[in-house]
């Protein structure tokens, strides 16, 4: 399906966010939440347009410090391994802003475009954003589909080694197009889905696209800064009552599979779906399942 996409930017307690919607105009609002250092343009073109389809007016956005919305940037220098260490003793360390501020980000942007209600699906990060929308803003939320995230509980286990280190920061980034795209490229092949494979064309050509439209490794480091300083959600978890889906690949080496578990363990009346050989990343052949799981579970409401 060729989508038709309408695009603005709103002002959101003086961050303007960069959004795009498309479908029928009075179909049921789905707001899309992206994850870490993602963009908009992340979410596959073959899920907005099943999504579509179904008759949802699909809305995705850039989260702040992303994309082409605003810089957060409040003067907290951003030292990743020392936030890490501080999040799994459970300190709670500065940092420029948290998933909080983001969750908020999210009803001001439901605000700017007058909906009262919607569905949400938020994938890693943007799941744990959802998680907190669902149990803070319960009446802005009509159900909720958590996508390979989890609960921020430093009691969880932790990413697969290789994929920590190669988060951490430490050392050189690359800067030039054809590093960056070659590094992404690579980064997501180790965490990606073994059982869904995406082709490396794919891969490059997104990154290319997200390199061109913004290149923002500062905002990413402070998203990733939000997400070790919030802490544990568990509280917020299990106040959710919003029909929620959880799904979680069985193969995922940065969100364990315990992650997705305790999210559905917390949430009552959850639905979850462990789905083998996926990973973290999104793969096209999976999106018609997805599609089908965000459409089956906002049928619930």
């Amino acid at each position: 399906m060729k989508l038709r996409w309408s695009a603005g930017r709103a002002g959101v307690d003086g961050v303007r966010l960069a959004w795009e919607q498309a479908g029928p105009g009075r179909g049921e609002p789905l707001l899309l939440v992206m994850g870490l250092g993602g963009q908009l343009i992340h979410w596959p073109d073959a899920l907005c347009g099943e999504l579509v389809g179904r008759g949802f007016r699909v809305i995705r956005f850039d989260n702040r410090d992303a994309g082409l919305s605003d810089d957060s940037d409040r003067g907290i220098g951003v030292n990743l391994p020392r936030t890490f260490l501080g999040s799994r003793l459970g300190l709670r360390l500065p940092a420029n802003y948290s998933l909080h501020d983001l969750a908020a980000d999210a009803v001001g942007l439901l605000d700017a475009l007058g909906i009262g209600r919607a569905h949400l699906a938020g994938v890693s990060m943007g799941g744990m954003i959802g998680q907190i929308l669902a149990s803070r803003f319960p009446k802005r939320v009509c159900s909720l589909t958590s996508i390979m995230s989890s609960t921020n509980d430093p009691r969880l286990p932790p990413a697969r080694l290789d994929v920590l280190w190669r988060m951490s920061g430490i050392g050189g980034r690359p800067r030039t197009r054809e590093a960056v795209i070659r590094r992404s490229t690579r980064m997501l092949q180790r965490i990606g889905s073994p059982a869904f494979p995406t082709p490396v064309e794919y891969r490059r050509h997104l990154a290319g696209r997200a390199y061109d439209r913004a290149f923002r490794p500062a905002g990413t480091m402070r998203q990733m800064q939000a997400i070790l300083s919030t802490g544990s959600l568990e509280g917020l978890v299990s106040q959710i009552r919003v029909p929620t889906q959880v799904v979680h690949g069985l193969s995922d080496p940065l969100l364990r599979p315990a992650c997705g578990k305790r999210s559905a363990r917390l949430i009552r009346g959850s639905r979850l779906e462990l789905i083998p050989g996926m990973g973290h990343d999104m793969p096209p052949t999976l999106m018609p399942r997805w599609a089908e799981l965000i459409a089956g579970n906002a049928a619930r409401a």
